[in-house]
């Protein structure tokens, strides 16, 4: 799968819901999903998504990848070693270059003064850290949003017409910390032209209450592992919040 491929998969879902990315570029997308088509149409749309693109920048220019290679966009969205070598500074820069794309100043340098000592530039940790709808202002800033637009793992149960039910942990507060629930079985539509393999026991990564991905057992290892990594991270900033 390319690099554009999988990232399409991941963003299409927020396109749809007219949260993130051009207006008009969900059917390039779509087309890039199920038939390899419109891949310079979709990479030019998926470098439009105001809060992806500095990401893929970010993880492409520090290894000296493209921002659609392959490891890059999985890098992001589902987490792998090119991550691991990120520091305060460079997510500082991070922020500075969503400034530019729709944050805030004023949440931009109060995340600047907040950085944890190992921020990640994973998309859970966006979410968690930066904020769901924080860049765009089109989502509220809540604890469900920020489980639906977090990268989640979810087992599939049962494949039906249309739909999937899945078990998932699901994000909730405790004690004033982010945390994962126990596991829950939930219903969630799916496209068999965009998932046409999937079976039950399977596991998929969910974007928006959207089935992206069968995740291979390393890509579930991986999202599992900077997932957590990026809860930690969050939660290390929410403490010094909470004590300043």
């Amino acid at each position: 799968m390319k690099g554009v491929q999988l990232c399409a998969r991941f963003s299409i879902a927020t396109n749809r819901l007219k949260y993130c990315g051009p207006a008009d570029a969900e059917p390039a997308l779509y087309r890039t999903i199920v038939e390899g088509a419109d891949l310079g149409a979709s990479e030019a749309a998926l470098l439009r998504f105001e809060a992806l693109e500095p990401y893929l920048l970010a993880i492409a220019s520090r290894h000296g990848y493209d921002p659609l290679d392959h490891d890059v966009v999985e890098a992001y969205w589902i987490g792998n070693r090119l991550l691991d070598a990120f520091t305060r500074d460079d997510f500082r820069e991070i922020i500075i270059a969503l400034s530019g794309r729709g944050l805030p100043r004023s949440v931009a340098e109060r995340l600047v003064a907040r950085l944890p000592a190992h921020p990640i530039p994973h998309h859970a940790f966006h979410v968690s850290f930066v904020g769901v709808g924080s860049v765009t202002g089109h989502v509220e800033t809540t604890v469900p949003n920020m489980e639906s637009c977090r990268p989640a793992w979810a087992r599939v149960t049962k494949v039906g017409e249309g739909s999937l039910v899945v078990e998932k942990p699901a994000l909730t507060i405790e004690g004033g910390q982010l945390a994962l629930g126990p596991p829950a079985q939930r219903s969630v539509k799916y496209d068999s032209r965009t998932l046409p393999k999937v079976k039950a026991g399977d596991h998929v990564a969910l974007h928006w209450n959207w089935p992206a991905l069968v995740l291979s057992p390393k890509q579930l290892e991986g999202l599992k592992e900077y997932t957590g990594r990026s809860l930690e991270a969050a939660n290390e900033a929410l403490r010094t919040a909470t004590l300043s």
